[in-house]
């Protein structure tokens, strides 16, 4: 690797991560408070139902199962789930389970995206972001898809899996370790990247209205509201009076 490439290499696992978490926490702030008409998931269920309701609950059922999976499975430090399960067995069944969701997940958005470009008239009311972000997450799939087969190779002797998790849980404790991704497959450099990429391009996109998804657990946690209805005393033989403008 010569100096040029150790820079690009540096900054892409070393810099890059954090300009990324900026912008998608700063970014999706600003937007909530500048334009917050524009913070939904713009569904396109008037228009035609169709194939909707598969592609939607393929598509959100395994891109939580996912985010869920990569977000305990990569952060959880290796001493913590050791007594429990060695690590071989830790990566065959994160390669089975995320391999039954991704494959689901890849299902409903190739789903969800074909309706949106060969739907003529959702294609029409359909921002060029909305098409975009579809489509990125899509290789994203594919790429992280691609991955299984390494992975399976790898179980007898999973360092690879050890060592990204390694340099994750650096990116999130402030101890970022490039060198610990030098020499990976490219397609796990890749699909690193391509996700931090879509933090980057969270705020400017549809993907916003995950905040809200989240935010309605807060629903769970209110008191009830309640709600009384008012009773007129009417005498008997006696009609309400009409309110102007009011029709029959």
């Amino acid at each position: 690797m010569n100096a040029v490439q150790a820079y690009l290499h540096n900054f892409a696992f070393t810099v890059y991560p954090y300009l990324c978490g900026a912008v998608f926490l700063m970014g999706s702030l600003a937007r909530f408070d500048r334009d917050q008409y524009t913070w939904k998931s713009d569904s396109s269920q008037l228009l035609r139902t169709g194939t909707l309701r598969w592609g939607s609950n393929l598509f959100h059922g395994g891109i939580l199962f996912l985010f869920m999976g990569h977000l305990f499975g990569q952060l959880t430090p290796h001493w913590m789930y050791e007594p429990f399960i060695s690590a071989p067995q830790k990566q065959l069944v994160a390669i089975v389970a995320g391999g039954v969701a991704g494959l689901a997940c890849f299902v409903g958005l190739t789903l969800l995206l074909h309706r949106r470009i060969f739907d003529p008239r959702i294609r029409l009311t359909s921002h060029r972001t909305d098409i975009a972000i579809l489509v990125i997450l899509w290789v994203q799939l594919s790429i992280g898809l691609a991955t299984l087969p390494t992975s399976l190779h790898h179980v007898s002797e999973p360092t690879t899996m050890l060592r990204l998790a390694s340099y994750l849980q650096g990116i999130a404790t402030f101890q970022p370790d490039a060198s610990l991704v030098t020499g990976i497959e490219w397609h796990f450099q890749a699909h690193m990247l391509l996700g931090m990429t879509i933090f980057l391009l969270f705020p400017f996109s549809r993907l916003v209205h995950v905040w809200s998804g989240f935010a309605t657990v807060a629903y769970l946690f209110r008191s009830p509201q309640v709600v009384r209805s008012r009773r007129l005393n009417v005498p008997p033989g006696h009609n309400l009076p009409r309110q102007p403008g009011a029709s029959v």
